[in-house]
């Protein structure tokens, strides 16, 4: 029984309970988009230290220089509805032609332009891209279509794989440090991982049937922590034994935790979009329990997408509220 009631206390909390303390709050920068709304979203760092992100609603790339402050656009022409990027270490942008069906291969020096379509019509939602450790490969999710994809960029062939669930929803994807990409399933209450030998996807159930995960991370040790965005929870996935482990986020079950990122000491970052402002959290996967809350200045609306950049020693993000953000995680003292 006593074993019972702890369990009970560990994993039905209420958010107030927790004493997340805020002078432990991390110092955010944001920068103006100089173009009328868009939602600008998902920044990634290039090699030469400059921030490419998309504009979702408005067709664009854009380029900003955190030294300058200077921002530059390319405008897409076909209503291409780019919903994410990432930049190889060649400096070559690769977005997600979401409304279009393809991925796209921008070179910013020619400013030139390749798409690679999708070889299944139903396949007509790119979402969100990620490359595997040596940049041969590009996997990416299409939610709509109900498939996760693999782009080979030498001879940029492409691989589907259904997701046999119904509205599934493949959503946020990681490649785990040995090599296996994850996706959070939004539709479902599953996780799935997928061998890159042989293209199967294997299922990872989660115990609540009405979860809904929505993005997720992958420590140095490979230990899977996710999203579950209509619960209100931050969830950990043992790939070694399949255990699941879960803490109520600080605002409670309307706190709708949506982007992820994870830092070199494998703390673990999300932002709650319930809540106005977003606010930015901080978990320690060492001592499993929240240590930092901050509120985003300009409210940010939905955070939908971070990544932690090594160089800057800081999160990066999009908001809706046109901003482009960066949280100084790692500071003098910190």
């Amino acid at each position: 029984m006593r074993i019972i009631i702890l369990l009970l206390i560990l994993f039905c909390v209420p958010s107030h309970a927790f004493a997340v303390d805020e002078r432990n709050a991390v110092g955010i920068n944001e920068w103006k988009v100089p173009w009328d709304g868009g939602r600008p979203r998902d920044p990634y760092v290039a090699p030469d230290g400059s921030v490419w992100f998309v504009g979702q609603q408005n067709n664009y790339l854009a380029r900003f220089d955190p030294p300058t402050g200077e921002f530059t656009r390319h405008q897409l022409k076909d209503s291409a509805g780019p919903h994410n990027l990432i930049v190889g270490a060649d400096g070559i942008v690769w977005y997600a032609g979401n409304r279009k069906g393809y991925i796209g291969r921008f070179d910013h020096e020619t400013r030139k332009i390749e798409r690679i379509q999708m070889p299944d019509a139903r396949a007509g939602d790119p979402h969100t891209l990620v490359f595997d450790a040596d940049e041969k490969h590009i996997w990416f999710t299409v939610q709509w279509g109900n498939f996760v994809g693999r782009l080979r960029l030498s001879d940029r062939a492409v691989d589907l794989i259904p997701v046999l669930i119904a509205d599934a929803r493949p959503y946020g994807i990681i490649v785990a440090p040995n090599g296996i990409p994850w996706v959070a399933l939004l539709g479902t209450n599953n996780l799935a991982s997928i061998d890159p030998a042989t293209l199967g996807l294997r299922l990872h159930p989660l115990p609540y049937e009405d979860a809904a995960p929505r993005r997720l991370v992958a420590t140095s040790g490979g230990q899977i922590y996710y999203v579950d965005y209509s619960r209100g929870y931050l969830g950990h996935l043992d790939p070694d034994n399949g255990t699941v482990r879960e803490w109520a986020a600080p605002s409670g079950a309307s706190s709708g935790p949506y982007a992820m990122a994870v830092d070199r000491l494998d703390r673990v970052w999300f932002v709650e979009t319930g809540e106005t402002p977003n606010h930015l959290i901080g978990f320690s996967t060492r001592t499993k329990t929240y240590f930092s809350i901050t509120q985003i200045p300009s409210g940010a609306g939905s955070v939908r997408h971070m990544i932690f950049d090594e160089n800057s020693r800081a999160i990066w993000f999009g908001t809706d509220y046109s901003t482009i953000g960066r949280a100084a995680v790692f500071t003098s003292g910190r």
